[in-house]
């Protein structure tokens, strides 16, 4: 049989290999300067003033609710299509969720659904506090839309883009925070740059940045312009808030700035996967991604929609192609069940979770291979076909 073909992978080179090394035969470990420098990297590569490395993007959306002041009484909205973390970053906070369907196109949290869903919630006095678009698969939400109705009723914003370093709105780097309060990124390995796990959050204020640095280290400063007590010694720290160990570490952030000199590569290699993908899909009874015009997407992941979907999926995984399904939608869990949630809350999201497969999509992915997976799709999605 032939060679498994996975639907991400990362790319690690000898500099990343040597940049780690370097790490480990310094005297620090952690908490050293390479997390300032990988801090930094990412803040000048998307126009952030504030760039805060978390052990993965997951404390950096807990990070950022706590930093918003999300708590008891409280509600977040997010989409359905995404990771759990998207939403439990708010439960962890003792707040309640609430889902808003998806653009039938896009994917991503729809504007129009939105500003319907905060009309309501106004009316009712039951507006959120935070609400976090997710931008799937690379793409980034209609960020000037949902600001636009966000501003309105006073509601913060976080961009889930755990899938888009790399990707553009407006012509403007993801991560910029132009129409956001904070914005969170993933270094998974299947992600677009890797640290091996980790996550960072961007914010242009300096409050929230403050206090997202407090509390993925304990709630814990040693700043003397914070401390409180009188004439303290050299050894002195206090707990100002309670916080918790999210800190990445300098061999994490080392694997992170070293392939960050590759993100361009790594995204426009990933743009010539989906196109050829885009191509070789057009006469099939297949649908491919719709890019709004507006975005450039990092392409994270290449979904696909298709009839017969537990058939196709069940014939490329037989054949060897890694294909993966991106997402279930998150209220359909049996935790948010658990919840008081049912299915058909969001009928767009369901639609999709019915016909999408995620199809292999990594920098170091050959042609040959791409090859192989196309061929063995057009195969699959022929005999799934309605006779």
């Amino acid at each position: 049989m032939a060679s498994y073909i996975p639907y991400g992978r990362q790319s690690v080179t000898e500099a990343d290999i040597a940049a780690v090394v370097d790490v480990l035969k310094s005297d620090f470990l952690t908490q050293g300067p390479v997390v300032p420098a990988f801090e930094e990297a990412v803040a000048a590569e998307t126009g952030a003033r504030h760039a805060v490395a978390a052990n993965s993007a997951t404390s950096a959306l807990h990070l950022a609710c706590m930093a918003l002041g999300v708590g008891p009484g409280d509600c977040v909205w997010t989409s359905p299509l995404t990771f759990v973390a998207s939403s439990n970053a708010a439960l962890y906070c003792g707040a309640d969720v609430g889902f808003v369907d998806v653009d039938e196109r896009s994917y991503n949290m729809c504007p129009a659904k939105l500003q319907e869903k905060l009309d309501r919630a106004a009316a009712s006095g039951q507006l959120p506090k935070v609400i976090i678009p997710v931008h799937l698969t690379g793409q980034s939400c209609d960020m000037a839309a949902i600001h636009a109705a966000a501003v309105k009723y006073g509601v913060k914003i976080i961009e889930d883009a755990s899938h888009a370093i790399g990707g553009r709105f407006d012509s403007q780097p993801v991560g910029n925070c132009r129409f956001s309060d904070i914005t969170v990124f993933s270094f998974h390995p299947v992600k677009i740059v890797t640290t091996g796990e980790g996550g960072m959050a961007l914010t242009n204020d300096d409050e929230l940045a403050q206090l997202m640095r407090l509390d993925r280290s304990h709630g814990i400063t040693r700043d003397t312009h914070a401390i409180q007590a009188e004439n303290p010694g050299a050894w002195h720290y206090e707990q100002h808030r309670l916080g918790y160990n999210y800190r990445m570490t300098d061999i994490n952030a080392a694997l992170g700035l070293s392939q960050l000199d590759r993100l361009d590569d790594f995204v426009k290699r990933r743009q010539h996967i989906a196109d050829a993908y885009d191509t070789a899909f057009a006469d099939l009874p297949i649908r491919t991604p719709w890019q709004h015009p507006n975005a450039d997407s990092a392409w994270h992941l290449y979904v696909i929609r298709v009839e017969g979907q537990r058939a196709v999926f069940d014939a490329l995984r037989d054949a060897g192609i890694g294909v993966n399904l991106h997402y279930i939608p998150v209220y359909l869990q049996p935790y948010y069940r658990g919840l008081g949630f049912e299915p058909g809350h969001c009928a767009n999201a369901e639609l999709y979770y019915s016909e999408a497969i995620s199809l292999p999509m990594f920098p170091t992915m050959t042609d040959e291979q791409q090859q192989r997976v196309i061929a063995e799709v057009a195969k699959a999605v022929s005999e799934a076909a309605p006779r």
